[in-house]
């Protein structure tokens, strides 16, 4: 071995070679904890694939609204909420007046119910209520769905799945009419698919299912002292980001599944963590033998750590590809994402959580005396 020579090598050797004898011999024990890895693989990359398709039917269209800050109404009591946040006219010329601000898009959003020719089964919808050529929103996939006339609607792919038109047929929203114009990319609001108004057809539309047919945020971009601004104007002014916590849905659902996903990857570290505390516990004597021929505690940890990632690169590497596979076949039915941050992310935290678990199950091997574990005190 190259950077060793004589003894050095000899038991550098004897650590290898005994690290892959235990993986050889002990097939059984290593084949059922891989097992075990790579279906909690399967498990954090079906939550995790799911966590990122749900929360793309919650907030893709939220994440194309432009402008540096998105603003919404400010309750009496509570914080704010796109479902009931409306901002007045007053407020947004407020807003358009205040010091450091360069433009200002009020934007509505309602969720309805639309139909083909007034049609018995309504399909639940998100209405967003935009104007074209809006300042920063060239090659913005929510307004290029921007119809120009008032009669005229445009459609996510979603939706128009969902309703089963193309441009051209008519559709029932809310009591009126529209002319499909386009259709564009897969958005959504809330799980429900988005279709895109003129401001003044959807301040109709809102005022006919209950709502004020205000704005319900603002899209705002500039400089200014935010805060000032909106304790001045009743109103709060969120990054893009940060305003995502105003969907209570994102934020139950988000919660609750990225609290299972911690969850599972605490047991994949406490599975492999006593896995290697029993195996190591079981290897005291030949531990012993090797730390009395001269083995140093650095190898005997590097050929237990070495054991323990080969095993669960091994078994991540089997949970993800069933991931990858079956979640292909689970994206034609459910909301499920397969990407880097759902796949290739939660292996590597599971891979190194997995080695901090036997890591910590190698105290026995740096404690180790070989004369008490061969026996010398019987």
């Amino acid at each position: 071995m190259r950077g060793c020579s004589g003894r050095v090598c000899e038991r550098k050797g004897i650590t290898v070679f005994v690290a892959w004898r235990e993986l050889r011999f002990a097939r059984g024990r290593f084949l059922l904890i891989g097992t075990v890895v790579a279906l909690i693989t399967v498990l954090v990359g079906f939550l995790a694939g799911l966590t990122g398709g749900l929360a793309a039917q919650n907030i893709s269209a939220v994440l194309q609204l432009p402008g540096d800050r998105i603003v919404l109404q400010q309750p009496g009591n509570g914080d704010p909420s796109y479902a009931t946040s409306s901002v007045s006219e007053k407020t947004a010329t407020a807003w358009e007046q205040a010091e450091g601000v360069t433009s200002v898009t009020p934007i509505g959003i309602v969720q309805a119910r639309a139909s083909v020719g007034g049609g018995d089964d309504p399909t639940g919808v998100a209405l967003f209520g935009l104007p074209q050529n809006a300042s920063g929103t060239r090659s913005n996939p929510l307004f290029d769905l921007a119809p120009a006339g008032d009669g005229e609607v445009g459609l996510s792919s979603g939706a128009a799945a969902d309703l089963g038109v193309t441009t051209g047929d008519t559709i029932s929203i809310a009591g009126g009419d529209f002319t499909l114009t386009v259709v564009g990319d897969d958005l959504w609001y809330s799980h429900t698919p988005v279709i895109v108004m003129t401001p003044e057809a959807w301040s109709e539309a809102s005022e006919r299912v209950g709502g004020t047919g205000d704005a319900t945020v603002l899209a705002v971009t500039g400089d200014a002292d935010w805060s000032a601004v909106g304790e001045e104007t009743g109103s709060v002014a969120e990054t893009p980001l940060a305003s995502l916590t105003a969907l209570e849905a994102f934020r139950s659902e988000i919660g609750s599944l990225g609290l299972m996903i911690a969850m599972l990857f605490g047991i994949s570290a406490l599975v492999v963590g006593a896995f290697f505390t029993v195996w190591t516990m079981q290897r005291a004597g030949d531990i012993a033998v090797l730390k009395a021929l001269g083995a140093t505690t650095g190898s005997l940890v590097r050929d237990s750590l070495g054991q323990a990632a080969i095993v669960l690169v091994a078994g991540i590497g089997v949970g993800l590809a069933a991931v990858i596979g079956l979640g292909a076949l689970a994206g034609q039915a459910l909301p499920f994402t397969i990407s880097p941050l759902t796949t290739l992310a939660p292996a590597v935290v599971m891979a190194v959580l997995g080695l901090a678990g036997a890591a910590f199950a190698l105290r026995s091997v740096t404690k180790a005396d070989p004369l008490t574990a061969l026996g010398s005190n019987r």
